[in-house]
């Protein structure tokens, strides 16, 4: 890849893992290598912009990366709804472009509420199912947060990401009950029972809904794939056709940015000021995210089973590995 894309691919991945999200860390490398040598995913990411109406643009990723593909509409969409308040970037033929939070906060950082969503490859049945048809589909939504920093929802929606089970198998460990059911519907806490079975929806049927319209927004209207259509990182030798949808309003256009602040101030106060319940404290959205990277003072912790993993991948690019400090 390109200098600068690799960079910008290793800045997503590092960053999950300093906010605490091993799953949508460093772990997914080796994922995006198999991907890239197999020609499943394009090293050099050409996004195309193949049509544009006013504040809404097309944008082809043509099975680039994808986070350099996002990256692109995410500026895309920070530019255009600087002019004209608000815009809309649908994107198409994408791949996995890591936290979907990474991207919103840049939003949030360019003056605007950022909004992503994106749909990924079958983990969830219909509700009432027993078959993989519908993605963990995740969605963000940022705003500045006045003198908080950004407030930041990143969810999937099952009940939990797909990938956290998949750090549950680095470390060699269970996984809760409630997260997911065998192949044959029965209950499990075994990752990879779990992964060859279902993932459960967050809310039970309102997980499944808002899923499938996420899909809808992200792959339907797109014009990318979506449903079973879909494929997912961790397979090396198909292409992907994600596609997601980002919209950025500029805050702007609706009011001075610092009435924003202040008035965002003052409700996260308001929220925060509400007692809490024993041995617990209120928080606010993205609030534990904003204090791990002060915390972590740009120390990554990782599995070793995920250490062992990207040191092969280092002696197998001929580059030098981690080492356990």
């Amino acid at each position: 890849m390109p200098d600068a894309d690799a960079c910008t691919v290793a800045a997503s991945l590092v960053t999950a893992d300093l906010w605490g999200h091993p799953s949508h860390g460093m772990l997914r490398l080796p994922w995006y290598v198999a991907r890239l040598q197999s020609g499943a995913m394009n090293p050099v990411t050409e996004p195309e912009v193949v049509s544009a109406f006013g504040a809404v643009s097309v944008l082809d990723g043509r099975d680039g990366v994808g986070q350099i593909v996002t990256a692109r509409a995410v500026e895309l969409a920070a530019d255009n709804a600087a002019t004209h308040g608000v815009a809309v970037v649908a994107v198409r033929n994408s791949n996995h472009f890591g936290t979907a939070a990474y991207w919103t906060r840049i939003l949030a950082e360019r003056g605007c509420v950022g909004i992503l969503t994106t749909n990924g490859s079958p983990a969830m049945a219909p509700w009432g199912g027993l078959r993989k048809m519908v993605g963990a589909n995740p969605w963000s939504i940022a705003v500045p947060g006045g003198s908080h920093g950004a407030v930041v929802l990143d969810i999937a929606n099952t009940g939990v990401a797909r990938g956290k089970i998949y750090a549950a198998k680095e470390r060699g460990t269970g996984i809760p009950p409630g997260w997911a059911v065998d192949a044959s519907g029965l209950p499990t806490t075994d990752p990879q029972a779990a992964l060859d079975g279902l993932i459960l929806p967050m809310a039970g049927h309102k997980g499944y809904a808002i899923s499938f319209m996420m899909d809808v927004l992200s792959g339907v209207l797109t014009g990318s794939r979506y449903g079973t259509g879909v494929v997912g990182p961790y397979v090396p030798d198909h292409r992907s056709g994600c596609g997601h949808l980002v919209v950025a309003i500029d805050i702007r256009a609706i009011m001075a940015p610092d009435e924003f602040g202040a008035r965002m101030d003052d409700y996260i106060e308001s929220i925060k000021n509400c007692p809490a319940a024993p041995d617990t404290e209120v928080l606010v959205p993205g609030e534990l995210e904003n204090r791990a990277i002060e915390r972590a003072g740009g120390v990554v912790g990782l599995p070793p089973a995920t250490v062992a993993e990207l040191n092969a991948l280092a002696a197998v690019a001929g580059v030098p590995g981690l080492t356990e400090e």
